[in-house]
């Protein structure tokens, strides 16, 4: 259980899984230096970092023994902000906030949660971080609304000795990073390659095309290493394409390019993200291929898994929010408490951001199908029926056994 004080993340992290689920998790340990690591009927700790002595107060040579004590001050209570970027979804407010906060309440009773929603404006989003710093933010965890531009907000919180968890995405570019807590990318990667190949039913050297995230991204890096990992010498690579920021629309460009370079000869997709699946199977649609092709997702969007019903989408990622954002707030906590009581070290997996190597935490997803809709994203409330199941749906639910 991830747990700070004398436990501190320890192997089987299970107070990361969410209820309905047994999530298996790739934890990189936070040691903190003068925090011992031990597990309650675990196997031994991993070894700690050696700290000096704690420093103590000395008497001056004339005080006597009779002197009254020093006076001891009173304990401030930690402030860990949480800057989520966007306030059109939901999520953000109604799981992703509740359940940081929830957390850190639970490991410390006196901190306090400094909120601030950035609705999608980077600017906004860099103000959002001086105001906390200001107030006296202890740490802060980020889900940028733009990976590139919050660079400079770690930067900053750097020159000011507060540590940083990027949160969801990877900030880019800055060495101000302590920490990274997500979803392994090259693990999703895997997941949606070996789906596709399931999907294909093992015909011999299917004609694919993928289309990949933004070149440089590290995120979108390790997915396409993943599913090339299972992909590669299974498939046929018609196509590949990189594609900037992530774009649906650019996506739909680049797909009916390879439509009609391949005179509609595609046998699947690889979509590395549910905006770009849609604008890959919009292409599909648009160009008359039929049957609808398999194409793979992530994110578990609402549209996403409405498609997949539909049988326009094949698979999704689900990331479910609960472990994340209660391994972000032990984080946090763990780094507030070390930049306070002394430095600290990390060791284990890492991911780098084009500046750094940053300390990862990083969970394992799922695959959604059509079948396994019920027993993921509806069983751990993600999404419910009737978000699901608007009445242009209502038939492929009933299909699906949704009704």
């Amino acid at each position: 259980m991830l747990e700070l004080g004398s436990k501190l993340f320890c192997k089987a992290a299970s107070s990361m899984r969410p209820t309905n689920f047994h999530w298996p998790v790739i934890v990189a340990p936070l040691l903190v230096l003068g925090i011992l690591a031990a597990c309650e009927e675990e196997a031994p700790a991993a070894p700690s970092v050696a700290a000096g002595p704690a420093p103590t107060l000395v008497a001056s040579p004339q005080a006597t023994a009779e002197a009254s004590p020093a006076p001891t001050a009173t304990p401030v209570a930690l402030k860990i902000a949480l800057l989520l970027p966007d306030s059109t979804l939901a999520r953000y407010d109604a799981k992703d906030r509740p359940v940081f906060e929830s957390k850190i309440k639970s490991l410390c009773a006196d901190c306090v949660v400094l909120y601030s929603n950035a609705n999608q404006d980077a600017s906004l989003q860099r103000a959002q971080a001086d105001a906390a710093i200001a107030g006296g933010a202890s740490a802060l965890v980020i889900d940028p609304v733009n990976r590139d531009a919050a660079a400079e907000i770690a930067d900053r919180a750097k020159a000011q000795k507060v540590p940083v968890v990027s949160y969801d995405q990877l900030i880019n570019g800055s060495d101000g990073v302590d920490c990274y807590v997500s979803y392994d990318p090259e693990e999703a990667g895997r997941l949606q390659g070996s789906a596709l190949l399931d999907s294909l039913g093992g015909g011999a050297n299917p004609a694919v095309v993928m289309i990949d995230g933004p070149a440089g991204d590290a995120a979108a890096t390790l997915l396409k290493q993943g599913a090339h990992s299972v992909l590669d010498g299974k498939v046929a690579v018609a196509k590949e394409y990189d594609t900037a920021g992530f774009d649906p629309d650019a996506a739909q460009g680049e797909m009916s390019q390879a439509l009609a370079a391949l005179n509609n000869k595609v046998d699947g997709v690889y979509a590395a993200t549910d905006g770009l699946a849609g604008g890959a199977i919009a292409a599909l649609k648009t160009a008359g291929v039929k049957p609808p092709r398999p194409v793979t997702g992530r994110g578990a969007e609402l549209a996403a898994i409405q498609r997949i019903v539909a049988g326009d989408q094949y698979m999704t990622v689900y990331q479910p929010i609960q472990p994340q954002a209660e391994a972000a707030a032990t984080v946090a906590l763990t780094l507030a408490r070390a930049a306070s009581d002394g430095p600290a070290a990390a060791q284990g997996k890492v991911t780098n951001n084009g500046k750094k190597d940053v300390p990862s935490v990083l969970l394992r997803p799922v695959a959604v199908t059509r079948g396994s809709i019920a027993s993921t994203v509806i069983a751990d409330g993600y999404w419910d029926k009737d978000q699901i199941c608007t009445p242009v749906f209502a038939d492929a639910c009933a299909a699906a056994g949704l009704n």
